[in-house]
């Protein structure tokens, strides 16, 4: 494996001229003994417009796109054409981009050597690009994502559309179920979702819950609550998830706490508790 002499820049978004902020956009980077040309940008400027509200995404991502074009063109001449000047990064740049006062401006042009050009392009970009962003926010399970689900289960629109909102009320205090359905008593069926960031958080959830459900338990109105559960995506939750669930287990009205991986059983159960409410109202 030979050892090859590389030369790289750092394309900057310069906010402001006079105070000189800025945040590294992207890289650029020779191999003169491969006339090779590489080059890594952002994808996202989520970052940029936390720290510049202000910016002109638009602009940016204009730009940007007309660097990546002008790359393009000046790397495929790189590998067809006979080149008998000199190349230098320097000389790239200035026709990709000239320096001048706009927003996006290369940096100082530096050089190093490698045995794997690519892997090296990589690494630059990781350090001076990508290292303090923040990571990806992992979507988490909303209570819409769960009762989504749990609709899918029941196979039945007819069964579907029997759930309604319902307003459960003592004298001084009421609480509406989103998915309620009468037979004899109200069923009403919850999502909880504890797919959160923190412990504290899911804590918190399921105290409301408990105080919710603690306030309307002297209700007129017989009901029961099935709780369909989430639980944390993150591992190190588990405890906490723990902890949670022995707090809703404290509800002290008529209640059925159900894992989402079990909402199967529970679509089943309420199926045949509507197919018999149907039976015996079309038999009188």
């Amino acid at each position: 494996m030979k050892l090859s002499t590389y030369e790289f820049a750092v394309l900057r978004y310069v906010h402001d001229r006079v105070t000189g902020e800025f945040i590294n956009f992207g890289i650029i980077a020779y191999c003169k003994a491969k006339r090779k040309l590489l080059t890594q940008f952002k994808t996202r400027t989520a970052r940029l417009s936390a720290v510049f509200p202000d910016m002109d995404r638009h602009h940016i991502k204009s730009v940007a796109r007309h660097i990546s074009s002008a790359i393009d063109i000046e790397s495929e001449r790189l590998q067809k054409e006979l080149i008998f000047e000199d190349v230098t990064l320097e000389s790239v740049i200035g026709r990709i981009l000239k320096r001048d006062d706009s927003s996006l401006q290369w940096s100082d042009v530096s050089a190093g050597v490698t045995f794997s050009f690519e892997e090296e392009v990589d690494r630059i970009f990781h350090r001076y690009v990508t290292y303090h962003d923040s990571p990806a926010v992992r979507e988490r399970r909303t209570e819409q994502d769960i009762w989504r689900d749990f609709e899918k289960k029941l196979k039945s629109f007819s069964a579907v559309e029997r759930f309604a909102p319902k307003k459960i009320s003592v004298r001084d205090d009421e609480l509406e179920f989103k998915h309620a359905w009468k037979n004899g008593i109200w069923h009403c069926v919850e999502p909880i979702s504890f797919d959160l960031s923190d412990a504290d958080n899911m804590k918190d959830k399921a105290h409301r819950w408990l105080g919710q459900m603690t306030s309307i338990q002297d209700a007129r109105e017989e009901f029961k609550l099935y709780m369909l559960v989430s639980k944390p995506q993150d591992e190190g939750l588990a405890a906490a998830f723990e902890k949670a669930v022995k707090i809703l287990n404290k509800i002290p009205t008529n209640k059925e706490l159900i894992f989402e991986e079990d909402a199967s059983s529970l679509a089943d159960a309420m199926m045949m508790r509507i197919q018999d409410h149907d039976h015996q109202g079309s038999s009188h």
